[in-house]
């Protein structure tokens, strides 16, 4: 007794098109397919944003922008020095999903060190 295989459906060769115009009484019939491209957008950007405060140390604020944001020293000091005169301070622009881990990971660190540094994520205005 032979066994049969299952059916898999073949792939899909080109792009789905939609008819454009039919060529009626000129060969019958025949049909023009057009090719339409589509337009991908890309995914809304987020900056993660910490804010001044009073109360948390600068040395920690550089810490960690070091550890949560793979900046240098010297690019985390200067991220600082941004938060403490003008109030807030980007520290990176990622996807929504990154940004808001990001925002968790700090705002934990903060509350574990007992400091009440604030970290927010807000999309970047094109």
């Amino acid at each position: 007794m032979a066994t049969k295989s299952p059916k898999v459906p073949a792939p899909l060769k080109a792009p789905i098109s939609t008819p454009s115009k039919t060529e009626e009484g000129h060969g019958g019939g025949s049909v023009v397919l057009e090719r339409r491209t589509q337009k991908v957008t890309p995914p809304q950007m987020y900056q993660v944003v910490l804010l001044n405060d009073d109360y948390t140390p600068m040395e920690f604020v550089v810490v960690v922008i070091q550890e949560f944001f793979n900046k240098d020293r010297e690019a985390a000091t200067q991220i600082m020095l941004k938060i403490h005169l003008d109030g807030k301070g980007v520290c990176g622009v990622f996807s929504k999903d990154v940004a808001a881990s990001k925002v968790d990971q700090v705002t934990e660190a903060a509350r574990r060190n007992g400091h009440p540094l604030q970290c927010v994520s807000e999309p970047v205005e094109l």
